[in-house]
């Protein structure tokens, strides 16, 4: 037998029994678990020798993406560079940001108009024309690894689009593709559905069925009409989908984010959320990548509140997802920011420093999507704070309609019956940029970019990997253009979704300016945690009770040295009442310093060591 081949019996023995238990749980049909297994060998031989190397390598450090050199950052591509080969023209601006990890946001093949920015799939196995070919992509995957950088895309598992290949047959009447989707001849079911299942677009995309006139038919449309649910208790969905995912990873993927993971199974009398059949399908895609493509990490996508997000690292002895995203923490980031009140963010990031340390998150400000206000309102309400007027005070904060705010931004999804609504805007935006340069006030100037630099730096900080937004190294602003393009016009996300300003990019080493104060002070905050042993995986983390609550401290512990992160999320100088021993190092300066009662600039932090 052939040292590759032995490689691939060697991890396929290792998960061969569960995966056939859990298969067969799930489905009950020999057949097509054969069938499973005889393709996994199949994308294993077609995987390229210096793919199964890296696998080999990262096989023998699993770890290798808790590294404190691990940056993230997303981007569109043609935002960015307009396609794919620009992208790879555009590594070493990339390198120079010291990023490693590049999540290109959705690029697979779909319809323009109809696409939900790219997650209504047409062709799992096809690259939008405009953006280039999958050779491209392959290409730009190889220049990303000699580079020593990491290429990370989306997999939309939950549904494709009503373009895609098995819709097309579905429509045509064809029952085996029909049974791919969730089809019913009348509305009975879909109303029965409809009493237990929320809805995710209740203003822009009310219900959760869609009736097709042409055939007679209603189908389950979680997100929007055009983004048909893929039915996961049919074993051929199962086995075409994970077929998709390996090709996808034999491009090239070091990380593969699966997009809207809670989702992905159904039941009637259910609300079709978090159901356990998901973690057995989420577990049955980590050992299948394990067995063909172990450098694979997967990054789930679970837009919950936490009890609902940790299940899907699976065990420490069964896992599942790799890395979360830690969404909550984000919207409780930016709670902290319009209220001056860190006692929340405190909490939740107790709650993540307590969690296994095997467990990692994804931390970042923004992403492509909008901010949804899913706080801990039971605990806000002890506060005083009660869920419909916050998430009123949230939104008018950020879109500046309360006065002392100077953010900018827009809702999305605005519910006129509820008032609920998300937030849709770019950091600098958010953090006041914007409009302290349409004032032309430069001490508001001035204080909107510390605030920026300081939630950086706050970001840094956490246990798990950052991840920038491109755009916000430069203090990209909100761009409203999309208002005049009819295909994005009615969705708000666009706002912070705008073309890269490589004219801005240009003034990053300016020793003055937005660009310039930003860009170097990230590069400066990065070296640091690079070269930090405290900023370690294995670092202890907790936080640190100053007795302010516009103050929030994060300790970190390594090999006796003492790390403390400061932030303050007020927009007046703020004291940290402590009494510290010994004397501390104030890493971004290099200069000593006691933390005898320290007081912490408007919006400012401070990062300091001991040890």
């Amino acid at each position: 037998m052939k040292k590759a081949d032995m490689m691939f019996q060697k991890r396929l023995e290792k998960h061969h029994d569960e995966l056939r238990w859990l298969y067969m749980e799930l489905y009950g049909n020999d057949s097509m678990f054969a069938e499973l297994c005889d393709n996994l060998y199949r994308f294993y031989n077609e995987r390229k020798t210096a793919l199964k190397d890296r696998d080999e390598k990262r096989e023998q450090d699993p770890e290798w993406f808790k590294k404190t050199d691990m940056l993230g950052m997303m981007l569109y591509i043609d935002n960015f560079a307009g396609n794919l080969k620009g992208v790879q023209k555009k590594l070493p601006y990339l390198q120079e940001c010291n990023v490693n990890c590049i999540h290109l946001m959705p690029f697979l093949d779909t319809s323009k108009g109809r696409s939900d920015g790219g997650y209504a799939v047409a062709d799992f196995r096809k690259v939008r024309p405009d953006l280039g070919t999958m050779d491209d992509l392959a290409k730009l995957a190889d220049a990303c690894h000699e580079k020593g950088m990491n290429l990370c895309m989306d997999f939309v598992m939950n549904h494709t689009s009503e373009e895609h290949e098995w819709a097309h047959r579905a429509k045509a009447g064809d029952g085996e593709y029909m049974s791919r989707y969730f089809f019913y001849d009348n509305d009975r079911i879909p109303k029965a559905y409809e009493r237990t299942v929320p809805q995710v677009f209740p203003t822009t995309a009310p219900g959760n069925f869609t009736y097709l006139p042409e055939i007679g038919h209603y189908v389950l449309t979680t997100f929007y009409p055009y983004q048909w649910d893929l039915n996961y208790g049919n074993p051929r969905v199962f086995n075409e989908m994970m077929y998709n995912f390996l090709y996808l990873a034999n491009q090239g993927m070091d990380v593969i984010r699966i997009d809207a993971v809670p989702y992905i199974w159904k039941e009637l009398g259910t609300s079709c959320r978090n159901l356990p059949q998901v973690h057995t399908i989420v577990r049955m895609m980590r050992m299948i990548g394990e067995i063909v493509c172990p450098s694979v990490v997967l990054l789930g996508e679970v837009v919950m509140e936490p009890e609902k997000v940790v299940p899907y690292f699976g065990t420490v002895e069964k896992p599942e997802c790799h890395m979360l995203y830690n969404v909550t923490t984000m919207a409780t980031t930016w709670n902290s920011v319009a209220t001056g009140d860190t006692r929340l963010l405190r909490r939740q990031m107790d709650i993540v420093n307590r969690l296994p340390r095997e467990y990692t998150f994804l931390n970042y400000l923004r992403c492509h999507d909008d901010i949804g206000w899913g706080l801990d309102y039971d605990t806000l309400s002890k506060w005083g704070m009660k869920e419909v007027p916050h998430k009123q005070y949230l939104n008018d904060y950020f879109t500046g309609r309360i006065a002392g705010s100077t953010s900018c931004g827009e809702l999305y999804n605005d519910d006129p019956v509820t008032k609920d609504a998300r937030f849709c805007g770019t950091t600098a935006s958010m953090c006041g940029i914007e409009q302290a340069i349409a004032d032309g006030n430069q001490a508001a100037l001035d204080d909107a970019i510390r605030l920026d630099v300081t939630l950086h730096a706050y970001m840094l900080t956490q246990s798990g990997i950052p991840m920038l937004y491109s755009g916000d190294e430069i203090g990209q602003l909100n761009d409203y253009s999309y208002r005049e393009d009819p295909d994005k016009a009615a969705d708000s996300r666009y706002v912070h979704r705008g073309a890269f300003r490589w004219e801005l990019a240009k003034k990053r080493k300016a020793k003055t300016g937005v660009q310039g104060q930003l860009f170097q002070a990230l590069q400066k905050l990065e070296k640091i945690r690079r070269e930090e042993p405290v900023f370690g995986a294995d670092a202890n983390v907790y936080t640190y009770d100053v007795h302010n609550d516009s103050i929030l401290c994060i300790l970190r512990e390594k090999d006796g040295e003492l790390f403390m992160g400061m932030f303050n999320f007020s927009d007046s100088a703020q004291t940290a009442w402590m009494q510290e021993k010994g004397t501390f190092t104030e890493l971004l300066t290099e200069k000593l310093m006691e933390l005898k009662n320290p007081v912490l600039p408007p919006h400012g932090f401070y990062w300091v060591k001991r040890g």
